[in-house]
């Protein structure tokens, strides 16, 4: 009989042949296709030496002809608890050296346990998915009868801690749906894709030519499906992109966001975006603004806007003189580029923002940030992270093509969503702010705890051109001079809409000075903290899908 000693010297040698994962040949592969392996990134995610791995040991159990002789390390996928910024957190990192990745049953098995702890220790969970989907060889019998928990659970969890997906290599078929019922879903630009059919399904079933990248790639649902929040350049700004998300949340839906210790002097940054946005470098860059505590702002700020209140010009650069340094992280920053969503800090407290982008169709909503809003509403909402609005929206975008793609339907999400969220909400109107794009951005039927407005602010059921030629058409057409009448006329309405006219009114709280925002929000959410606002019992509102 062996000893103590004896047997835990070959469990040791046991696990170092475990970690070798799908052998050197397998590891060289994945490394020569520009990703880590699993444990590697397991590595970066967590703080260092914190990561305590769950079943090790398994491997597959499967008696089918197909996995005869069949070696799965681990089951190929590496499952344990860690520590991100000092905080537990759970991880499933599928391991493309075992059999692609693929979700076998002791695999899937070791995955619940993770969903489990989840749930019931209130801490986030985090997939490093690098999957070609269920491991066919143990579920293509009639037992895949059994499965389908995953997706329950995932929703179970929804809104009560925090998911995040991590595309970082193939995904498809089942494993693509674990990033639709997640948070946050960052993915790496060239090595991963998420599909429900790969090449070569899509092309027996519909006899479509087609790549992984045109079919699922990075571009597809960053930019057009919508899908992925983020796009990174490689495993480790991924990760990197990870910790960072995660920062701006607490454990769970039962705490709030923990408030970073604010720098005594700030120092406002330049550039375009956050850390991980499309202008990452110039947004690192340091620039001194003559500000003189850490709550006052530039007079740079009273140059963003142009004189000519029809012109464009980028919100994010208010954006970044009204947060923390570089505290900036965009999500969804290539999809439905007219509204902006993300994360910050102002004074220390972590905060949402969804801003309209007048340099994109004019900051006019559509449908596609409709949607993008109602769920970065719910996100912020679901975990207690209070939201600030930046008003600079002309409406919603109308027309046949919109009224036939159901521009009512996804506007109402919106609705739907700032109407139900309980969190602390601020409105600053920066410029323009008219019709029902007042309402969907926290306008003051929808219980705002602060709406304020800049000197040049403007509340109105629509704008000065369109209420002229509605009003004074037939005036303006039988004028001798038609455009000169008509200028007349909007130049009047203009001086109707102002919003120290609301604010006389009492519809608005106050006229700021734009140098005034960051010290007025930072005011607003030590104020708020305390905010509670009970809501009518019920089980769940029907949502506008």
């Amino acid at each position: 009989m062996e000893t103590t000693r004896e047997l835990s010297t070959r469990l040791q040698s046991h696990r170092a042949v475990v970690r070798q994962m799908g052998g050197d040949e397998a590891v060289k592969k994945q490394h020569e296709s520009g990703k880590l392996t699993a444990r590697e990134r397991i590595q970066l995610l967590f703080d260092e030496g914190s990561f305590n791995e769950y079943g090790i040991l398994g491997t597959h159990q499967s008696l089918t002809p197909d996995m005869k002789d069949k070696v799965t390390p681990a089951d190929g996928v590496i499952t344990g608890v860690g520590m991100i910024h000092g905080r537990p957190v759970c991880a499933v990192a599928y391991d493309f050296t075992v059999m692609a990745g693929t979700m076998g049953e002791v695999g899937e098995r070791k995955v619940k346990r993770m969903r489990e702890l989840a749930l019931r220790e209130r801490m986030g969970i985090v997939w490093l998915l690098d999957s070609a989907g269920a491991r066919i060889q143990e579920a293509a019998g009639a037992q895949f009868a059994g499965t389908g928990s995953l997706f329950f659970d995932q929703v179970t969890m929804s809104g009560i801690v925090p998911q995040v997906a991590a595309i970082m290599g193939p995904t498809a078929a089942g494993t693509a749906y674990i990033p639709a019922l997640a948070d946050f879903v960052p993915m790496v630009k060239e090595t991963s894709s998420m599909a429900l059919a790969g090449p070569p399904l899509v092309k027996a079933a519909i006899n479509e030519d087609v790549t992984t990248e045109e079919l699922g790639g990075s571009q597809v649902h960053c930019r057009v499906s919508g899908v992925a929040d983020l796009e990174t350049a490689n495993d480790q700004e991924c990760l990197a992109a990870i910790r960072k998300y995660l920062s701006y949340f607490p454990p769970h839906s039962g705490m709030k966001p923990a408030r970073v210790k604010p720098s005594g002097l700030r120092k406002n940054k330049s550039g375009e975006a956050g850390a991980f946005g499309k202008f990452a470098k110039g947004a690192a860059k340091a620039a001194k603004t003559g500000a003189t505590d850490r709550l006052t702002m530039s007079d740079a700020v009273l140059d963003v806007l142009p004189e000519d209140s029809r012109k464009a010009y980028d919100m994010r650069k208010i954006i970044l003189q009204i947060v923390d340094g570089d505290s900036w992280f965009e999500m969804k920053p290539e999809f439905a580029r007219n509204i902006v969503t993300g994360f910050a800090r102002i004074d220390g407290w972590a905060v949402g923002i969804l801003a309209n982008q007048p340099s994109v169709m004019g900051g006019a909503i559509d449908i596609d940030a409709s949607d993008k809003s109602a769920r970065f509403l719910w996100l912020c909402d679901a975990f207690n992270i209070p939201v600030v609005f930046l008003h600079d929206c002309p409406g919603f975008m109308v027309g046949s093509r919109m009224e036939k793609l159901g521009i009512i339907r996804h506007g109402a999400k919106m609705l739907f969503a700032v109407s139900e969220m309980t969190v602390p909400k601020f409105s600053i109107i920066i410029r323009r702010s008219y019709g029902a794009g007042y309402y969907v951005m926290c306008g003051k039927g929808y219980e705002p705890d602060l709406i304020v407005g800049w000197p040049t602010a403007e509340v109105s059921l629509m704008s000065p051109e369109g209420a002229v030629n509605i009003i004074f058409r037939k005036e303006i057409s039988a004028a001798p001079d038609p455009e000169a009448a008509r200028a007349a006329r909007t130049d009047q309405y203009r001086r109707m809409i102002g919003g120290h006219i609301s604010a006389s009114q009492g519809h608005l709280d106050d006229i700021i000075d734009p140098r005034e925002t960051r010290r007025v929000l930072a005011h607003a959410l030590e104020h708020t903290r305390g905010k509670k606002l009970p809501r009518p019992p019920k089980k769940h509102g029907v949502m506008p899908v």
